[in-house]
């Protein structure tokens, strides 16, 4: 430890302070805040140092013991997701913050004095999640680190002592690659600017972090800087490094430890912070990341522009080791935002609300350093409900943790636990192993021979059953299967597998796919999909709509599919989002009418031989998925008797005779005849149908047959008082007969306006005003087809 940092200004303010209060420590990049600040805070105490990357844990546990004389496991340990190396007696242990969240919901953390959250200023929910926890118990003393966040609010939040160090120990040249000074940056053409960038600088430079979005344009550029130096790669001149969150233990030795080579090493944001790169002299920035955020009440993972706080990150990496330089590949004027927005706000908080209850607390009753969006909050909520993982006062279930400690979606730990067999459940763990890690584990193979390969190796076209294929069986030679991905799913499904006691995966149970499904679609029926019947390569569940992805093995003839994983895109709209479905399981549309998916909903009726039938439709997200024909009983039946009394084959007559004596009595009381005591009903309109439902169940009829004991004779609607009804007929008829010519008469009251109506009739000529009745102070028109003309 005889390298001078700029840190090492603070050490002595650090240690007196660290046994009175919490601590901010404000560092730029390279001023050794990882490595130095865990070795003071162990001479106070056990230290847990919470680091938001699994790269940076392992990488700083192995230099921290290092620095000590020692291997990674004795005074300085680590602990991740699949491996760990620490005991009771390590000084310092490094973990990510998962594992921190996961200790402190089953001890407090009661084994450590001090906890340091380092690179607080990333803002991931989960450091977000524990500071505000950590605060809440009260228990130990903080120490947040930033490089970039507002040292001074970041201290009001937590009553914390502020301390400040400069950074890099060398002057960092930045330059623009960019045609106007307000570029933003691009995309576009990336691997060939990256290229050119390195190639017009590699000489003046020792090694070069070149800063990419993702995997993908880490593996584009790769191929491409083969290719243009594949003469330095032959002679061991050089070497190309990717540096991501999936890279293998070997690729990342390679990336953080000095060589004779030159490097040219391919990052996301993963070396963005904490990771020393050594020999690096030159980045190039290409002002881009992947990070996701709320788009219409769903999580979206898109590419963003890096905030300004993240562009001096990147330029740091370059300043380390002598005088160096950043090439930004955006303009100098671009509007970058000034800060990345914490993921609290860009994330769903299904994930953080459980893991805040299982540590015993709600969100209400923790202080965040920024409040949470109201109807997020809900949404998360409504699902822990749906999940039974928490009470109505937000307070965690005995389901709910039994789903945390599983280090996968919440979604997929309660399909998991809520699976009825021993076969069902492991399915469902390997499923949701395979669904877990973050890269895709395999894709659809090329070629017309290699796609007959995988129907006879896997039959049934389910991505679900091919991706536990995968995992437990040897990877078939046609499959374009990334091996340390699924080296990775592998694992975590023996993870799981071992803390739910369950066989280990080569002598898994054998898969009863249908029951499995079956399964599934009781638990959570939201996310079984049908097909549209005019898109076909659209499916929705009622409320939501997914596109079936590329690499899906969905058949044309598939109507409905329980999608397991789906990918969320930004759409054209400001508020649209486009869902690729990416692991969909088909399933029957009879399946989904047995489980009673949908509603059903009473269609026409028919009498066949003697019989009332109805057509009774189950229809699920907009689409009939069944379709019966039922004889009726109770409310079902007397409706369909309606509408068939109206249509005229069920007894004949009526409707024609209580649809007149309704109209009149509507008529009455609109014109204002009704008289209070002498009529027998209340003065209100009548629907037709409605009375016609209404006597029919006071007549005790409940099935077709019982109609059969009533006529005609038997309905009276008890309207217009019998001594005034003829004489209103005469006045106001509800229509008009002639000669080859009747009439429907329709009363506008408020227009003072008789329309007569041809209604049927052969007459050619238009009623002349003696012929019908005086309907005196009334405007009177005729109407025959599209013909309207005044009579007078």
């Amino acid at each position: 430890m005889s390298q001078t940092l700029p840190i090492d200004s603070l050490k002595e303010t650090f240690l007196s302070q660290l046994t009175q209060q919490h601590l901010v420590v404000e560092a730029e990049t390279g001023s050794g805040k990882s490595t130095r600040l865990p070795l003071w805070a162990a001479e106070k105490g056990r230290v847990l140092v919470v680091e938001p990357r699994r790269v940076a844990c392992t990488s700083l546990a192995e230099y921290v013991a290092e620095q000590m004389g020692e291997s990674p496991g004795e005074s300085v340990g680590y602990a991740i997701r699949f491996d760990n190396r620490f005991n009771d007696n390590s000084r310092i242990v490094f973990v990510t913050p998962g594992v921190a969240l996961r200790w402190l919901s089953e001890e407090h953390l009661a084994a450590f004095d001090t906890v340091i959250i380092d690179e607080f200023h990333e803002r991931r929910w989960d450091t977000d999640l524990l500071l505000a926890l950590m605060m809440k118990l009260n228990k130990h003393r903080l120490v947040a680190t930033s490089a970039t966040m507002d040292g001074q609010r970041l201290s009001d939040y937590l009553g914390a002592h502020r301390l400040q160090a400069q950074g890099r120990n060398y002057s960092v040249e930045v330059a623009h690659h960019a045609s106007d000074s307000r570029n933003m940056p691009d995309i576009r053409g990336i691997e060939k600017k990256v290229s050119e960038a390195v190639v017009n600088s590699y000489q003046q430079h020792q090694d070069i972090l070149v800063f990419l979005p993702g995997r993908k344009e880490i593996a584009q550029c790769e191929s491409h800087l083969k290719q243009i130096f594949k003469e330095q790669i032959a002679l061991g001149e050089m070497d190309i490094i990717p540096l991501h969150a999936s890279v293998s233990d070997e690729e990342r030795h390679r990336a953080l430890t000095e060589s004779d080579k030159q490097r040219i090493i391919l990052a996301t944001n993963v070396a963005e912070t904490s990771l020393t790169i050594p020999g690096v002299t030159l980045i190039v920035d290409t002002g881009l990341e992947r990070r996701t955020h709320q788009r219409n009440g769903r999580t979206v993972l898109g590419l963003h522009a890096i905030s300004r706080a993240s562009a001096e990150q990147r330029k740091g990496r370059a300043g380390r080791v002598s005088e160096g330089c950043c090439i930004r590949l955006y303009g100098k004027a671009a509007p970058l935002e000034v800060l990345t927005p914490p993921e609290l706000h860009r994330e769903e908080l299904v994930e953080p609300m459980l893991a805040a209850a299982c540590c015993g607390f709600t969100f209400e009753e923790l202080a965040f350093i920024d409040s949470l969006p109201h109807q997020t909050l809900d949404k998360a909520k409504e699902k822990l409900l749906q999940m039974r993982a928490i009470d109505e006062q937000g307070k965690v279930t005995a389901h709910g943790q039994r789903l945390y400690p599983l280090p996968i979606d919440t979604l997929f730990a309660h399909l998991i636990t809520v699976m009825p067999d021993k076969a069902s459940q492991e399915a469902m763990v390997d499923l949701s192993a395979a669904l877990s890690v973050p890269q895709r584990l395999w894709q659809l193979p090329s070629g017309e021979e290699n796609r007959e390969m995988l129907t006879s190796w896997q039959p049934v076209a389910c991505d679900a059953l091919t991706l536990v294929k995968l995992l437990r069986e040897p990877i078939p030679d046609f499959a374009n299967v990334d091996e340390s991905v699924l080296k990775d799913a592998r694992q975590l499904s023996e993870q799981i597998r071992e803390a739910l006691e369950l066989p280990q995966l080569e002598v898994a149970t054998s898969i009863r796919r249908d029951a499995w499904l079956l399964a599934v679609m009781k638990a959570v029926p939201e996310i079984v999909y049908v097909r549209r019947v005019k898109r076909r390569q659209a499916l929705g569940n009622g409320y939501n709509e997914v596109a079936i992805g590329r690499d899906s093995r969905f058949a044309e003839s598939a109507e409905a599919a329980i999608v397991f994983d789906q990918f969320a895109l930004p759409g054209k709209g400001v508020k649209q989002t486009l869902s690729l479905a990416t692991c969909m399981s088909p399933v029957s549309l009879d399946q989904l009418s047995a489980l009673e998916f949908g509603e059903e909903v009473q269609g026409k009726s028919q009498i066949t031989d003697d019989h009332c039938l109805v057509e009774i439709q189950r229809v699920y997200a907009g689409r009939i998925i069944n379709t019966q024909w039922q004889q009726p009983r109770g409310q079902s039946a007397r409706q369909a008797l309606v509408e068939m009394i109206i249509a005229g084959s069920a007894l004949p007559g009526l409707a024609t005779k209580i649809s007149a004596d309704i109209h009149q009595w509507n008529l009455y009381v609109a014109l204002g005849r009704y008289q209070q005591g002498v009529c027998s009903r209340p003065a209100a309109q009548v629907d037709t149908t409605e009375w016609l439902s209404e006597q029919l169940e006071a007549l005790g009829v409940e099935s077709a047959e019982d109609l059969e004991l009533f006529s005609v004779d038997d309905f009276v609607f008890d309207g217009i008082p019998d001594w005034e009804r003829e004489e209103f007929d005469q006045a106001f008829p509800y229509q008009v007969v002639l000669t080859d010519l009747t009439m429907r008469i329709e009363y506008h009251i408020a227009r003072k306006l008789v329309t007569a109506v041809h209604a049927s009739g052969k007459r050619k000529t238009d009623p002349k005003r003696w012929e019908l009745p005086r309907w005196q102070g009334w405007r009177i028109q005729y109407r025959k087809a599209s013909r309207t003309i005044d009579i007078k």
